[in-house]
């Protein structure tokens, strides 16, 4: 193996990542900077955005306008505008394709994508007092795929220059953070030969030095966006005029919470955004919610969404509103299996750097690895979902989440060796 414990390089990749976030298909410094270095490593199979992305199938894409405005601050950095180029459209994300010996097809899929979050900029925030804190006012990796990209990045060049029987995929993929990167990276084909998938995530609420060896838990979700129109009129003069799109609103998100629970499992539901109206003296005409429903499986999700669509349907007509309900981003549940599990524990074991090993651990959120994981199960491979270790002074998804940096050296030992023994494994049986 090659050196896969260079800290420095390591540490230095992660916090040059982290000044750079870029949202969801988006991620144009951040891919061509990947591209930049797996070349640096001498790779040359690199597939990029619009070659592993099934035409159809992205979703959560921002308009034109957004994407256009950071490749254009992409182009304002020192990357390759060539691989810009292949990226324009928000066809974001890379595959980098290593091939030793006849063996085995393994693949690691490592999310890349930062988050809409301002950043802390006050003392103790590390990232601000040492000079990396993000450089794009208003937007962050507050949820570590700066680590995840690096993750990816050490495990290529562990095996960059080794000898092993089998061939490595590392998946930089887009668009997590809207579950709208996994679906199309799932359906492209370029996980069909795939014999055992890894996911990674850093932290999770789990201290540095932990490793969790297979995740579950992950909660299928949809989200959804119900546009409510009603009809105008003069709030003091004629209030009987007007059918009121706010007040549809507001006995939905009241009904929404109030969805039955399933027996089967546990379910969620939430009203994120919302917003109607546009004067205190007008009946509101119109008035919109965004949200999102979750469910222990993809079932239970399913549940969950067809309440709530009625429950809205109904909020509309009970106050002689129309509504037009548009889904959005959605993922399914997934399981992690053992056997890879089993692996992932036994390498954890034995690296100085791990002080606890739990077998396995739910995760309660969602995640779009689900469809890689269910991709490669659905086609006889296995897959599992590792929790890499790391105390952070925020939770995720605020303004001072942070890595503990020391876990970047353990999650690519521990990735490493866990691909190599399922290279030497699978190879043997």
């Amino acid at each position: 193996m090659g050196d896969v414990t260079d800290t420095d390089w390591l540490v230095s990749l992660r916090r040059e990542l982290h000044r750079r976030p870029e949202p969801a298909w988006c991620e144009f410094y951040t891919t061509a900077r990947i591209v930049e270095e797996l070349q640096a490593l001498g790779v040359d199979d690199i597939t990029l955005g619009p070659e592993i992305l099934t035409e159809g199938e992205r979703q959560g894409v921002p308009d034109r306008e957004t994407r256009d405005a950071w490749l254009d601050r992409a182009r304002e950095t020192e990357v390759d505008d060539a691989v810009l180029d292949e990226l324009a459209g928000g066809y974001t994300g890379a595959i980098a394709t290593i091939e030793g010996g006849d063996g085995p097809t393994v693949a690691l899929r490592v999310d890349i994508d930062g988050l809409p979050q301002r950043e802390a900029d006050g003392p103790g925030h590390q990232p601000a007092e040492e000079g990396f804190r993000s450089v794009h006012e208003g937007y962050m990796h507050a949820c570590g795929h700066d680590a995840h990209a690096t993750f990816g990045l050490g495990v290529v060049r562990a095996f960059a220059d080794a000898d092993f029987d089998g061939t490595l995929k590392v998946i930089f993929q887009p668009a997590e953070e809207v579950v709208g990167g996994g679906r199309p990276i799932a359906r492209s084909g370029h996980l069909d030969d795939v014999d055992t998938l890894l996911a990674v995530h850093i932290g999770l609420d789990n201290p540095t030095g932990t490793v969790v060896a297979g995740m579950g838990g992950f909660y299928a979700v949809s989200h959804l966006e119900a546009t409510f129109t009603g009809e105008s009129a003069h709030a003091g003069a004629r209030p009987n005029a007007g059918a009121n799109a706010v007040q549809a609103m507001a006995t939905a998100i009241q009904n929404l919470y109030g969805i039955a629970r399933h027996g089967d499992g546990a379910t969620r539901v939430n009203a994120g955004e919302v917003a109607g109206g546009t004067a205190s003296n007008i009946i509101a005409e119109d008035a919109y919610i965004e949200g999102e429903v979750r469910g222990e499986t993809t079932d239970l999700m399913n549940y969950t969404r067809d309440r709530a669509e009625q429950v809205i349907e109904s909020a509309a007509a009970m106050h002689d509103c129309t509504v037009d309900i548009e889904r959005g981003s959605e993922a399914p549940s997934a399981e992690s299996d053992d056997a890879v599990a089993d692996v992932v524990a036994d390498v954890a074991a034995d690296h100085g750097g791990v002080t606890h090993v739990a077998p396995t651990g739910e995760l309660g959120a969602s995640e779009d690895a689900t469809y890689l994981m269910n991709r490669v199960q659905d086609t006889g491979g296995l897959a599992s979902f590792v929790g890499i270790g790391t105390n952070h002074p925020g939770g995720h998804h605020t303004a001072t989440f942070d890595v503990d940096e020391r876990s970047l050296g353990v999650g690519v030992d521990v990735l490493t060796g866990t691909i190599e023994d399922l290279f030497r494994d699978e190879h043997d049986a």
